[in-house]
């Protein structure tokens, strides 16, 4: 199977979803402010699926509870993509840079556990 980088399906969704929103006349909405709480909901949606759940592995998850996670999973990223469009955030690039101030604050072979 082969599949796009990474970068070139971030801009692909961004794309996407500028243009379902401004099929919908959403754009007054779509504001920053209004896309970080629905981020924040959707985020509260997914934790909803292993509440109660021991550990919420694969084994634990019934075909409803896959789909369902799927579909908050997707709900996130196109929030989260639509947000950093909103600011002109890389989110290949931003995610990258975390990376490497995380490698920085833990480094390999020093676990806190």
């Amino acid at each position: 199977m082969t599949t796009s980088p990474l970068p070139d399906s971030l801009t692909d969704l961004r794309d996407r979803t500028r243009q379902f929103a401004l099929e919908r006349d959403w754009g007054p909405y779509h504001t920053p402010k209004n896309l970080a709480m629905a981020l924040s909901v959707e985020a509260a949606e997914l934790v909803e699926h292993y509440q109660w759940l021991p550990t919420g592995a694969e084994a634990e998850l019934d075909g409803a509870a896959r789909v369902g996670i799927r579909h908050e999973l997707a709900d996130v990223l196109l929030y989260l993509v639509q947000l950093a469009d909103q600011h002109g955030v890389d989110l290949h690039a931003a995610a990258l840079e975390k990376m490497q101030l995380n490698a920085i604050k833990y480094p390999a072979g020093r676990s806190p556990l």
